[in-house]
């Protein structure tokens, strides 16, 4: 007799023989689809991959590189202006730069997964990819190539950088002998601008367009300033004095170099009067000057050190620019072509030692250093003085030309020592007239020095010298 419990028993071996024949047979159906799913991939990528939040799972691979190709071609259009001081200095193309997204390398992560060299790895990326229990995300980068640019930081070092310089002073004997203002440095900060534009392209995914960035630079500041280098309290470039002596012939040009380096490196001390025939000395063949033209007893002659003049006048400009006090002055007998080519009438000096002379005040804060220079190339000599600036200002009005007298008939005269048929010019005719300026000078808001300048020049006539020997 089976009782009851016999019974149960048995149905409940045969339920679980068929539940786990169900299961089984379930598996191997499940097991089957996966089987059937994972052919079906084995040249597509596995589901739940996504790159830059962008679904491409069973898509392949071409598909993935087509998609950011077309993004590439995008790219490859796109202009890089680069500024410098505010100016257009560069542009780069995006092909120019092989910007790009690396679209074969982004397919093949994609692709790779379920498909690990290592087994357990692949096991589960390809369940957790075909049964959704894991979304596989990655994202794209833009690449580069930098070397255009660093072409450009480079040239652009070559071109603008430039070492701070130190000042230098040295004193000896009652004159500068070495001089040099402080200079500052520039440095072009390339590194910054190769990491802006890193930083640039980063951001060419969420907006695709042109760009434009600056290339900046940076201030060198020297290590010791013309205010430190010495004890006379000269810090700074007060004014500048330039003329012109082109046309000079060249013992002319030989004596205003000459009378020009006795000023070079020269100290006016503070409250002091300046002199310029004491400081240039003698001027005759024996001290080294050669013969010129200059005025003498109302005629153009031949005569030691024709030139000085030039160089009287350049230092008399350098004191107006100045603001200094002008303690005595006298214009040419007539007007000098010379002094004209660059300037108004009326702002020259004469000299002729030693009754006429140019003098001159330092009532600036501090010693006054004159520096001298001469530009050959162009025929330009500099008067460069160096001090300490206070807050005068200076004001020139404008020239005044008034009374123009017209010049003499030329005067031909004979020459015994020139051959027949030979005319030389010894003498060149000017307009005479009266020039004046006003010159006012204000500290504090004061008037410290005011004086008008008055040329009362002379109309000069031209003379030739007509040859008669045989």
């Amino acid at each position: 007799m089976i009782t009851k419990k016999k019974k149960f028993g048995t149905f409940v071996v045969k339920f679980t023989l068929l539940l786990l024949t169900i299961v089984i047979v379930a598996f191997i159906i499940f097991a089957g689809s996966l089987v059937v799913m994972d052919n079906k991939l084995q040249k597509n990528i596995y589901p739940h991959v996504f790159i830059d939040k962008k679904d491409f799972g069973s898509k392949s691979k071409k598909e993935v590189i087509n998609y950011y190709d077309k993004k590439n071609n995008n790219l490859s259009r796109l202009q890089f202006t680069v500024l410098y001081q505010n100016e257009p200095a560069a542009t780069f193309s995006g092909q120019q730069i092989k910007l790009r997204f690396d679209s074969h390398g982004i397919a093949d992560r994609a692709y790779l997964i379920g498909r690990s060299s290592n087994q357990s790895s692949r096991l589960y990326q390809k369940l957790a990819a075909l049964l959704n229990l894991q979304r596989f995300d990655f994202t794209s980068t833009i690449e580069y190539d930098p070397s255009a640019v660093r072409d450009f930081t480079d040239n652009q070092e070559g071109k603008y950088n430039k070492p701070a310089k130190n000042a230098l002073f040295s004193f000896e004997n009652g004159r500068v002998v070495t001089f040099r203002q402080e200079e500052k440095g520039l440095q072009v900060e390339s590194d910054k601008l190769l990491a802006d534009f890193a930083e640039l392209v980063s951001k060419l995914k969420t907006y695709p367009q042109n760009q434009t960035f600056t290339l900046t630079s940076q201030v060198i500041e020297p290590e010791i300033t013309l205010a430190k280098a010495n004890n006379f309290g000269i810090e700074e470039l007060l004014a500048v004095g330039k003329s012109d002596y082109s046309h000079s012939i060249p013992g002319r040009i030989h004596n205003i170099t000459l009378a020009a380096s006795k000023f070079n490196g020269v100290l006016i001390p503070k409250d002091a009067i300046f002199s310029f025939n004491d400081t240039v000395g003698d001027i005759s063949q024996t001290t080294g000057y050669d013969q010129a033209y200059i005025i003498k007893s109302g005629k153009t002659v031949l005569g030691d050190g024709g030139g000085v003049c030039q160089v009287s006048t350049t230092l008399f400009r350098a004191a107006l620019n100045a603001g200094l006090p002008i303690v005595e002055r006298t214009a040419h007998a007539y007007r000098v072509g010379y002094y004209e080519s660059d300037s108004k009438p009326g702002f020259d000096a004469t000299v002729f030692g030693p009754t006429v002379d140019l003098k001159i005040k330092n009532d600036t804060p501090a010693y006054i250093l004159v520096k001298t220079e001469i530009d050959q190339e162009n025929n330009l000599l500099y008067f460069k003085f160096y001090g300490k600036k206070d807050d005068r200002k200076v004001e020139i009005s404008p020239v005044v030309v008034s009374d123009p007298q017209e010049p003499p008939p030329p005067l031909y005269q004979d020459d015994p020592t020139l051959k027949k048929g030979v005319v030389k010019q010894i003498d060149f005719a000017a307009w005479g007239s009266k020039v004046y300026f006003s010159y006012k000078v204000t500290k504090d808001n004061t008037v410290s020095f005011a004086k008008t300048f008055y040329s009362n020049f002379r109309p000069w006539q031209a003379i030739y010298l007509v040859g008669q020997a045989d």
